[in-house]
């Protein structure tokens, strides 16, 4: 399935893995939000976890079909996601956003803290009050 992606922390534009990963890969990036989660800080990079009364803030990135396959596989093993795999950070899941511009829903890859880590960090976590990373 190929689907944009919502980014909300090294990801965002002016953030380090930004130029690594995405710099020239993209035809979109518009911000955006994703209902139903909060934000947790990380050691050095955040983590949504799904609440259903939180938001958080990033941008929809819509990438250049020939950069797809290799992208999606670029930022699976940068988020230390292995489907199935217990150990995984994150899961890459879809979900609706919305578009800040004119407010329409968009479904977009997102990835989540996986059930372990969600589970820590809603126990032990600092959460991240305003949902945007880039105003911890």
């Amino acid at each position: 399935m190929t689907l944009p992606f919502f980014v909300y922390g090294t990801l965002r534009c002016r953030e380090p893995n930004h130029d690594l990963f995405l710099r020239g890969r993209t035809l979109k990036e518009e911000p955006a939000r994703l209902s139903g989660a909060v934000l947790y800080d990380g050691p050095g990079y955040p983590y949504a976890v799904e609440d259903p009364g939180g938001a958080v803030r990033g941008d929809l990135v819509t990438v250049r079909g020939e950069e797809y396959p290799e992208l999606l596989a670029e930022l699976d093993r940068l988020e230390e996601y292995v489907p199935g795999d217990p150990r995984s950070l994150y899961q890459r899941v879809a979900r609706d956003v919305t578009r800040d511009a004119d407010g329409t829903r968009v479904r977009a890859w997102v990835y989540l803290a996986a059930p372990a880590v969600a589970t820590r960090l809603r126990a032990h976590g600092r959460l991240i009050a305003s949902g945007d990373w880039a105003v911890r």
